[in-house]
Order: C-alpha cells, then sequence, then structure tokens
C-alpha cells in the first residue's frame, strides 16, 4: 500500500500554516482544526481499523490541505463500548490503534510537518472496566465516592434515584448487586465521576501534565459542561429529555460548578506555555452561556453547535453568525464555526434534502460561508472530500451504542464514521491493505484523495484553494466582526476589511443567481473604476450569472466586478450563483 509518509529531510517543504516552526501563542485564534476519527482515517496494520501508525503516514495530506492542526479522537485502552469515549486507562494506548511509542511518534512527525496535535479527553465519565470503577462496583468503601452511587427510590429501592435519562436513552442509572444505583449520563458502561472527589480533580490533572510532557499541543475537553450535577439531583419532570440538550438549562449539564474545574486547567495549560489549548464540547443553550466557557481565565475555544445546527436557510444564518460574534467578542475570545464531526449526519446530506446533488452543491457553498468567517474552524475528515453520509449500513455492521439501544439519539451517528477513500482502487480504497470495519460505498472511488487532487473542480482543490487563501489574504482568519451588505433575500453577504485590501464574502441560498452592489468613494476620477478580482466560488461565475452546476472557480486576478454607475459614489456589482457561495477581492 502507497502511503504518503514523507522523510525528515523533506518534511519542510509540507508545512502548514504554522509556517514550518511558528510557534506564536495564539495560533488558535485562526487556526483550522482537522478532526480525525482514528478508526476511520488509515490502517497501516490491515485488521481493518484505522491507527496511530496510519495518521501518521497520511498527516501529509493535512500539511497540503492547509491545515493548522490535528484533533486526534480518543484512542486510549477501552472496551470501545462507545467508540473509545469510554476510557478503562487515560494514560495508555489501545493495541488496537497501536502503542505509545506510535503516540509519540505522531505527534514529533505533525510537529515535523507543522502541525500542531490535540488529543481528546474523556472527564465526565470512564469505562466500567477502568479499575476504579471495578473497586467501586465491588464495595461501598471510600472508592465508591468517585462515582455517583445513589439508593433507589420506591419499594426497596427499586426504582432509580430520580427521573433522569441517558442521552443514548433509556434511565440514565443502573443498579448494582448490593442494590444501589449509579449515574451514567451515556452508556451503562461509561459511569459518571465524581467531581466533589478530590482524587478525581487530581487524576486529571496527572493526566494532563502526561500528554503534555510526551508534546500534545491541547485538548479537546468531552462533555465539557457535564461534570458537575445540580445539588440534590432533582427530577426534571418529563422525558425525551436529550432533546432539551443544547436548547434549556438541565440539572445535569451546563452547571457553573463546572467553570471552577475550567480555571484550574487553563492555569495548568499555561504553565506548560502561552500555546497549549483547551477546547470545550460544551452544549449550552444560548452564546451567551456558551462564551462563559472561553471567559479569559478558563478554556481557550468552545464549539459552536448553534451554527452546525443551523438550516440552509440565509436569515437563520446571519442571526446565528452576528450572535456568535457578539457573545465570544464580550469575553475577548475567538468564535468557532464547524460543519460536521463523528456524531452528526455530514453536513453534504443535511443540507440534501434527499438530493446528494444538491447536498454536494450546497456544501461546497457552506464550507467557503464558514471559511470566509472571522475565527476559528473545524473540519471534520473527509469534508473536504465531500463524502455523503452512509445511510444504508446494514444493521448487523452498526456498533454506535445509541442505535444499539434502539432509542436516544438517532442511531445514524455510524454513517458519518465510514472509513475514508484514499485511492480509486484497492480493498479499500486504499484505506488499508485489506477490508474495512465499515463498508464504504462502491461508487466512493471517484470522491477518493487520489481521484481528487489535481482536478480544478473538484472539492478537495476547492478546500486547498480556500484554506491557502484564508492564510494569505490579510482580511480572512482571525478578527471577531464583519460588516454586512444589504443583499437580496436569501442572500447573505457581508465584508472583511484589512489595511491590504478587503474580502466580501457572499452565500446566495436561492435557486437563482444574485447581484450585491459594492459601494465605494474613489479618490481618483468619477469616471475611474478600480478593478476587483475574483478570489474564489463553489461553482462556476459568469457575466450571467450562471453555472450553479459547473466546476468551481479557483482564484483568478484578472477578473473584474463590472461598474454600473460612474459618477459620485461608485457602485459595482458582484453575481452570486444559486446556492453558491462567493469570496470577492475588493
Amino acid at each position: 500500500m502507497a502511503h504518503e509518509l514523507t522523510s525528515p529531510s523533506t518534511l519542510s517543504d509540507l508545512a502548514s500554516p504554522c509556517e514550518q516552526g511558528d510557534r506564536r501563542s495564539e495560533w488558535w485564534r485562526d487556526a483550522v482544526i482537522y478532526q480525525v476519527y482514528v478508526r476511520s482515517f488509515a490502517d497501516s496494520d490491515g485488521d481493518g481499523i484505522g491507527d496511530l501508525r496510519g495518521a501518521r503516514e497520511r498527516l501529509p495530506h493535512l500539511a497540503r490541505l492547509g491545515a493548522d492542526a490535528v484533533w486526534l479522537t480518543p484512542f486510549y485502552a477501552s472496551p470501545q463500548a462507545d467508540g473509545g469515549y469510554d476510557v478503562a486507562d487515560y494514560r495508555a494506548v489501545d493495541p488496537i490503534f497501536g502503542d505509545l511509542a506510535d503516540a509519540d511518534d505522531l505527534v514529533r512527525t505533525a510537529h515535523e510537518l507543522g502541525l500542531r496535535v490535540i488529543v481528546d479527553i474523556v472527564p465526565n465519565h470512564t469505562s466500567e472496566r477502568h479499575p476504579w470503577f471495578t473497586a467501586a462496583r465491588a464495595g461501598a468503601g471510600p472508592e465508591r465516592d468517585r462515582y455517583i452511587f445513589r439508593p433507589g427510590r420506591g419499594v426497596d429501592g427499586a426504582e432509580p434515584p430520580n427521573d433522569w435519562e441517558s442521552v443514548f436513552g433509556g434511565p440514565a442509572w443502573t443498579r448494582v448487586a448490593d442494590g444501589s444505583w449509579y449515574l451514567h449520563l451515556f452508556a451503562p458502561e461509561q459511569p459518571d465521576l465524581n467531581w466533589e472527589n478530590a482524587e478525581v480533580r487530581a487524576e486529571f490533572d496527572s493526566v494532563f501534565r502526561f500528554w503534555l510532557d510526551l508534546g500534545v499541543d491541547g485538548f479537546r475537553i468531552d462533555v465539557a459542561h457535564g461534570m458537575v450535577k445540580a445539588e440534590g439531583l432533582p427530577d426534571i419532570g418529563h422525558g425525551r429529555q436529550a432533546r432539551l440538550i443544547g436548547t434549556q438549562r438541565l440539572p445535569f449539564f451546563d452547571q457553573d460548578g463546572v467553570h471552577e474545574i475550567h480555571r484550574g486547567w487553563r492555569r495548568l495549560l499555561e504553565s506548560y506555555g502561552p500555546d497549549r489549548i483547551g477546547v470545550a464540547e460544551a452544549w449550552a443553550p444560548s452564546p451567551e452561556r456558551l462564551a462563559l466557557y472561553v471567559r479569559p481565565d478558563e478554556l481557550h475555544q468552545a464549539f459552536n453547535f448553534q451554527f452546525l445546527n443551523c438550516p440552509w436557510d440565509a436569515t437563520a444564518l446571519r442571526s446565528v453568525v452576528e450572535e456568535s460574534l457578539r457573545a465570544t467578542a464580550s469575553v475577548g475570545a475567538p468564535t468557532t464555526w464547524v460543519l460536521s464531526n463523528h456524531d452528526v449526519v455530514r453536513h453534504t446530506t443535511r443540507y440534501g434534502a434527499g438530493d446528494p446533488v444538491t447536498g454536494l452543491r450546497r456544501g461546497r457553498a457552506a464550507a467557503l460561508l464558514m471559511l470566509g468567517l472571522p475565527g476559528s474552524v473545524y473540519l471534520y475528515q473527509g469534508e473536504e472530500l465531500g463524502l455523503p453520509e452512509v445511510t444504508d449500513l446494514p444493521d448487523r455492521l452498526r456498533q454506535d451504542p445509541a442505535f444499539l439501544r434502539g432509542e436516544g439519539q438517532d442511531g445514524l451517528r455510524d454513517g458519518c464514521r465510514v472509513p475514508l477513500p484514499w485511492t480509486a482502487e484497492g480493498p479499500s480504497f486504499g484505506f488499508g491493505p485489506a477490508g474495512s470495519w465499515l463498508p464504504q460505498p462502491p461508487d466512493w472511488a471517484p470522491l477518493s484523495v487520489a481521484a481528487q487532487s489535481g482536478d480544478p473542480g473538484s472539492t478537495l482543490e476547492l478546500y486547498r484553494a480556500a484554506l491557502r487563501l484564508r492564510r494569505e489574504h490579510p482580511a480572512l482568519g482571525a478578527g471577531d466582526a464583519v460588516e454586512w451588505l444589504e443583499a437580496p433575500d436569501g442572500v447573505l453577504a457581508f465584508r472583511r476589511r484589512s489595511a491590504g485590501g478587503d474580502v466580501l464574502v457572499a452565500l446566495n441560498t436561492t435557486a437563482r443567481s444574485a447581484d450585491i452592489a459594492v459601494k465605494e468613494t474613489l479618490a481618483e476620477s468619477p469616471a475611474e473604476t478600480v478593478p476587483a478580482s475574483l478570489l474564489l466560488s463553489s461553482a462556476g461565475v459568469d457575466g450571467t450569472g450562471a453555472g450553479a452546476e459547473a466546476d468551481p472557480v479557483l482564484p483568478s486576478p484578472t477578473r473584474e466586478l463590472t461598474p454600473v454607475a460612474t459618477t459620485g459614489p461608485q457602485a459595482r456589482t458582484v453575481r452570486v450563483p444559486a446556492e453558491s457561495c462567493v469570496w470577492w477581492a475588493i
């Protein structure tokens, strides 16, 4: 199998936006962070499961793409009841992914390529096979205080202690042999830790230091909103509670006590230098509540799920962008933007309403919108290939615990975790020398990295061009505000200003092309026109506005806006094809 691992002598040629060793302390404010779902990224040993060596061999793809950092999903020792988010040993690599030497090699290679490394940490719960829980289940001594055990209600304590439900469906409580119950907000194999216990806090400080000493650049905090529960564990009063997550405060999520924990971690990270970061996976009911997680003395970033959940609607998108920027600016933090991850249906499918052609067209446009916004961006592996959700996986192959329990979330998370296609041939399209743990659709060959590389109309080349422009143009990347422009219904347009030139980003969500007027006051003759270049388009752009179905237009320094007025304030028009996003330098 041909891999992309590059010898150390040539690694500098592929250096990403980190600029070959530039360790600027606030790199995270405009970073493009690429999520690797380890078991589905690249398989080096032919067992059908992705591993750390496979991920290391494919890191040059991320450098060529233009990413700043890679975020790795859990690779720790685990029974894999929930894809590794049930951790049995936080300081060991699960044998299916390799060993600690592989982790060390990956971090070193990433740094040689100019990529930083963020690892997942899971502090809300452990695996039921963690030594701590084995001891807690067996007896009622001090070991049990590391978790949340309570007596049951009703006759002989046969009912759960309260009415809380698991995110994966069913009660959030499981009874043990002595009659008491333990809390698990996710699967029964994932018992919740008791963060009132000093041993728990000290243990995670130690785990952080272990991986920081190995050289990682930061942590993505899983369920960062969940470690603290409301005093007394009160009932909620109704069912289907998972649907309330992110829409209102719940007694088991987004409690104020979590912020003390995050402040402690911020101090720990800063003891290793100003460029180590913490990222909150935090579900909060409003942008204002989410901003609390990124105050100056807390974590550096928080995932923006409001943006991810926003429909294909210009008004709704503008509202989410405005609210997000306003909330994070109030605390001096960058906003983050994300369209897909390992827990949700891929955005090309969400936006498609059953039509894959429509979904891809809208997905490409949404990507350019996201990459044109100020702040930091998270890309999920395969979105740069335009991969759709795989919706027809056989039930017998699914491993998502929500699906296996038959309730809770929609049970479709396996569909976004299908292994990547790297080549147009082979038993798993280059994912590994054999098959893959989830089957890839047979028509994925044209979507592979090899098939799309060098094709100016491909989604991969669109992403590469967008990330290159985002890095090079002074108006793109970091910032906390946009200047909105007047636009027709269904169109969202904003300007980003800089001393080195401005960029206009326009998204058209409608089925017709649209024109946007850009006004300028000229310093020279009123008859003079100011040339402006088309930087990038997710679809074709020409003088008639046709081309929603055409190839994307990559950077062209020769294209100019057409003037529609020649006296007074100069007005020029930008034409945006149907269901597309366009970047113009103005």
